[in-house]
């Protein structure tokens, strides 16, 4: 399946740009995959267990990835992943 994974700018920078092509069949298919291609961003992606980050959000298609089943949710060719990180500061 091809998936769209779309980042922040932050992140982008990591993987020479803010739109990466991926393929899997569940979310954390494609983010493994994506970790795998790109070293830098993967410890900004999931953690040593490959798991998400709890401050950091996954949509697909718009819907967050914790109320479908988290990186076990199914994704389809065309959909659409876009993570957002937590920002803070004051």
């Amino acid at each position: 399946m091809s998936v769209t994974l779309f980042l922040p700018a932050v992140l982008a920078k990591l993987a020479g740009g803010n739109a990466i092509e991926s393929d899997g069949a569940t979310v954390g298919d494609v983010v493994g995959n994506v970790a795998a291609r790109f070293p830098g961003l993967a410890a900004r992606l999931r953690d040593e267990a490959g798991l998400p980050y709890p401050f950091v959000t996954f949509y697909l298609n718009d819907e967050d990835i914790r109320f479908h089943g988290g990186f076990s949710a199914t994704v389809y060719d065309g959909d659409e992943l876009t993570v957002v990180p937590a920002i803070a500061g004051g």
